[in-house]
């Protein structure tokens, strides 16, 4: 987001990662130069969150360890968890998956307690140093750690709110607008917990789902359009569960209660039993990214009572009704446009067959200097089953376009195993503006749909036949206009900020 907290310009380039690294090195390219730089061709989600709450000690460093090893797919790039136990809170993070940050942990004893919040990050841009890795910490005079939140989403406001609490005395330690609500939070505990919350909501704008404690509190909360998701479960009666998705929940054997209303804050207090509940502002429009759906979310989710799975199989059979074609097999680029193409076989009575085979063990840490390298790549990341495919007519489903570098690669394969036809279908509508509200996206020039009509598109990725989703569509499956179509409409829940910034986004 908007974060030009300091002059860039002095600080050595390779202190940035990804997208300020990437504008430095490709503004001067071509769109052909560019597609040959990026090997990589998705929206990628920013971070999951996760929290645990209980009236006893629990084994806060498994439950940790599994909900956000579920959470996993939400950010690999670092992961961290704190921990409240007997009026202290200890902290632990570091870059790499998962399961490699536990399995570095000495002593999981220490890390046992009543309650633990998690974090897995994506970075966007930034640096990699651990100040930027979340959960986030406050601590007071004697050194001791009195609050820590982990967050989802992109505030549009931090670069203002930064410079005035700045102003205030207050010393910033990262780059990220995470530590803009830590730090007003903290501001204003004197307020009493909710009331520090509650004027910190009423300061930030933009797309938020924050998890966090204290010394000998919990507590949760949502920004007022519900842009990003956060799902409420229990264990049990005195075990309360909070995390960015229900396959969390599933995760660590807890029931799915709700989903945390748009500026909602849930906590625990000292003069009332329970997870408490108060709502900033009644009025609130739950507008949920409707990408989430589409790609960013594990198929088994349930968010806005709606299932994951169900929406991406229904999109599937809408664009058979939108654009009918006939052909002989139907293959969907896993993994989420493998439901959709499932749904179009459904309904349209062409076979589905699952001939694209995806290497899971794939990263985005691929660096790949020679164009002959390049060519390679998608063979090793998406390699068909060419037996199944060739002198046939086909139908390829995706979630979405959006750079086309992928899809045009892909189509390059599908033609080199003999494939007859080729019909593309994109199950999400064209992507034609960039996300500020907690995804990381293109430019606006770097978005193939924002520059290219469909034919021109059509032509561009040398197919038989180009369709997406139309917004309407997507409209009706998901069963309400209330949502963030932003990237789809240029239209978004929030004021856009006059300027994307190419630094630290928050997570």
């Amino acid at each position: 987001m908007d974060l030009e907290f300091q002059d860039y310009s002095t600080l050595p380039k390779y202190a940035f990662q990804n997208r300020y690294q990437e504008f430095e090195e490709t503004k001067h390219l071509s769109k052909e130069e560019k597609d040959e730089y990026y090997p990589f061709d998705k929206m990628e989600e920013e971070c999951g969150v996760f929290g645990v709450h209980s009236t006893e000690n629990q084994d806060t460093f498994s439950l940790s360890q599994f909900g956000l090893f579920a959470l996993q797919h939400r950010g690999q790039e670092a992961c961290g968890i704190a921990v409240g136990n007997n009026g202290k809170i200890l902290s632990v993070k570091d870059e790499g998956l998962v399961l490699d940050v536990f399995k570095s942990i000495e002593d999981p004893q220490q890390y046992m307690g009543s309650t633990v919040i998690g974090h897995t990050r994506y970075t966007t841009a930034g640096d990699k140093k651990k100040y930027n890795f979340q959960p986030f910490f406050a601590k007071n005079e004697y050194d001791q750690i009195i609050l820590s939140i982990a967050h989802n989403g992109n505030l549009t406001n931090a670069k203002q709110l930064r410079k005035e609490l700045e102003d205030e005395g207050v010393v910033f330690r990262a780059t990220s607008d995470t530590e803009v609500i830590l730090r007003l939070i903290q501001k204003n505990l004197d307020l009493g917990l909710r009331g520090a919350i509650k004027a910190t909501m009423e300061k930030i704008e933009g797309a938020y789902s924050v998890v966090g404690l204290t010394r000998n509190k919990f507590f949760a909360f949502r920004d007022f359009n519900g842009i990003r998701p956060l799902v409420l479960g229990a264990i049990d009666e005195n075990t309360f569960v909070v995390a960015s998705e229900s396959c969390a929940l599933d995760g660590v054997g807890a029931q799915y209660v709700r989903d945390i209303l748009p500026g909602e804050i849930v906590y625990t207090s000292d003069n009332e039993e329970g997870l408490q509940s108060y709502l900033v502002k009644d009025d609130c429009v739950n507008k949920i990214c409707a990408f989430e759906y589409i790609y960013f979310a594990r198929p088994d989710s349930t968010l806005e009572g709606i299932n994951v799975h169900e929406v991406r199989e229904k999109s599937g059979m809408k664009i058979w009704e939108q654009a009918p074609v006939e052909a002989d097999i139907v293959i969907g680029v896993p993994d989420s446009g493998v439901p959709a193409a499932i749904g179009f076989s459904k309904a349209s009575g062409i076979p589905f067959r699952p001939v694209l085979i995806k290497n899971r063990y794939i990263g985005r840490s691929f660096i790949i200097p020679s164009q002959e390298m390049r060519e390679h790549f998608v063979n090793l990341k998406l390699n068909p089953i060419v037996s199944e495919m060739k002198d046939k007519r086909v139908v390829i489903i995706d979630d979405s376009i959006v750079r086309g570098t992928t899809s045009k690669r892909l189509v390059k394969i599908l033609k080199n195993a003999g494939v007859k036809e080729i019909h593309f279908r994109s199950v999400s509508p064209p992507i034609i503006a960039p996300c500020f509200l907690g995804i990381d996206t293109p430019t606006k020039d770097d978005l193939i749909s924002a520059n290219m009509n469909k034919e021109e598109l059509r032509q561009y990725l040398d197919v038989d036949s180009l369709e997406f989703l139309s917004v309407d569509n997507l409209i009706e499956i998901l069963g309400s206009p209330n949502h963030c179509f932003g990237c789809f409409t240029e239209k978004y829940p929030v004021k856009n900020p006059d300027e994307l910034a190419l630094v630290d986004q928050g997570d």
